[in-house]
């Protein structure tokens, strides 16, 4: 039995060790939030936070994950209500969506320890993001956006 935080309920379940985490968010939870890409944690549309920090759920074994806290897109704001998903929809981020939920993860994980990013520090920091759509542009102004709002912890 693996025990862990997710979206701040404690959890446990029985999985195999080696499992990834994404298999076991989105088969095992019902959190299809987080997405799979490439599942070798090159793309991005898998991040979640471990402790706060962003991680690739596809190349991170369930258990890795005991006695951490997880959050995924779901437990962000259950709402919609953190400042970077309000920035996404103000900016009209999305273009297939697919990747957005990889993306918005970042761009908190990024905001939660830097609250006035540069440009470089948003290019170098989101560069584990592919978004096939190329709406890079538009996740730039929305993560400025959302750095007016966000409280460094």
């Amino acid at each position: 039995m693996i025990n862990f935080t997710l979206n701040g309920k404690a959890t446990s379940i029985d999985a195999n060790a080696s499992m990834p985490l994404l298999w076991v968010l989105r088969d095992e939870l019902q959190m299809t939030g987080t997405k799979y890409g490439c599942g070798m944690g090159l793309c991005g549309a898998c991040t979640v936070h471990m402790d706060g920090q962003p991680i690739r759920a596809c190349s991170m074994p369930i258990s890795a994950v005991a006695g951490k806290a997880i959050t995924t897109i779901e437990g962000l704001d259950p709402d919609a209500n953190h400042p970077v998903q309000k920035a996404w929809m103000e900016h009209k981020v999305p273009q297939c969506g697919y990747c957005q939920s990889g993306q918005i993860m970042s761009a908190a994980a990024l905001l939660e320890n830097n609250q006035n990013p540069s440009d470089e520090e948003i290019d170098n920091f989101m560069q584990g993001n592919i978004c096939r759509c190329g709406t890079y542009p538009r996740i730039k102004a929305a993560i400025k956006t959302a750095a007016k709002f966000v409280e460094v912890k």
